[in-house]
């Protein structure tokens, strides 16, 4: 099968020649936030390999993350890589990722799963919901045409994800009968997990790579992460996070309803340190 022909976009339709370089060369912020991203979404093989080997037996699930999933986000890792080489050139991408890889790779393991198949689908929910804000935001923040178009490609990808884990996640409550608890205890590990390893690991490795003399220098990493996170802070989709994140729950509405707007104003924190 020639995967690229079912691809929703390819990396053709970006032409990187038409970058304005300078709406975003200046704005270091910005680059550690694409650059992070792209090393988490440049290591969906190994991720893919996993949730393939947990679902064992579920043949439509696991052809669809093989020849779907990966597929698109592999496309996500080589967009965000190509367009972070564009503009900063003088970065050695490839030797920032392997770096981080060497790291983050080791730690993803089918151990990290939940032992559950349908609380493991709750917390892919939780990946999606993380995904889709973190571009969503990245495309208001930015209004560098490209980076505009390749943004809103890769966030209208993870809501599409979102809805196929959901989808299958609502099948294997079904089946295993596990009720809201155990559902939100599942969400609140994986989001925590995120905010302990993917974004901070890869943004140490982006660090490194760029200020190799402050490596060990936790006080000067924290002071950058910061500024970044600061920069994803003012710009979250914080209504649409929410509702994401509740969406496995499955709230009567009218309790659904009085816990959006509070959650709301701590939605940036879910992700965000």
């Amino acid at each position: 099968m020639n995967y690229a022909t079912s691809l929703p976009w390819t990396l053709e339709s970006l032409d990187f020649s038409r970058i304005d370089i300078q709406r975003v060369r200046q704005n270091e912020e910005l680059f550690f936030l694409l650059c992070s991203a792209s090393f988490v979404e440049s290591g969906s093989d190994l991720y893919t390999h996993n949730l393939v080997d947990h679902f064992a037996g579920d043949q439509e699930l696991q052809t669809w993350l093989s020849q779907h999933w990966e597929h698109e986000e592999l496309q996500h890792g080589r967009a965000l890589a190509g367009y972070v080489k564009a503009v900063w050139p003088e970065f050695d991408w490839e030797r920032g990722f392997q770096a981080f890889w060497d790291e983050y790779g080791a730690m993803c393991t089918n151990e990290q799963l939940e032992t559950s198949r349908g609380l493991e689908l709750a917390a892919r929910c939780v990946v999606e919901t993380g995904t889709a804000s973190l571009y969503r935001a990245l495309n208001d923040i930015t209004d560098e045409p490209v980076l505009k178009q390749l943004t809103h490609h890769i966030k209208s990808d993870e809501v599409r994800h979102f809805k196929h884990f959901y989808q299958h996640f609502r099948l294997y409550r079904e089946r295993e009968g596990f009720g809201r608890y155990k559902v939100f205890r599942a969400i609140l590990r994986r989001v925590n997990e995120i905010k302990a390893e993917d974004g901070d690991i890869a943004l140490r490795h982006v660090f490194n790579q760029c200020y190799p003399d402050q490596k060990d220098d936790d006080t000067a990493f924290r002071r950058v992460a910061e500024r970044a996170h600061a920069l994803l802070r003012r710009n979250i989709p914080a209504e649409m996070t929410v509702k994401m994140l509740l969406r496995p729950l499955d709230l009567p509405p009218r309790l659904q309803k009085a816990v959006e707007k509070p959650l709301a104003k701590i939605a940036e924190k879910l992700f965000l340190n």
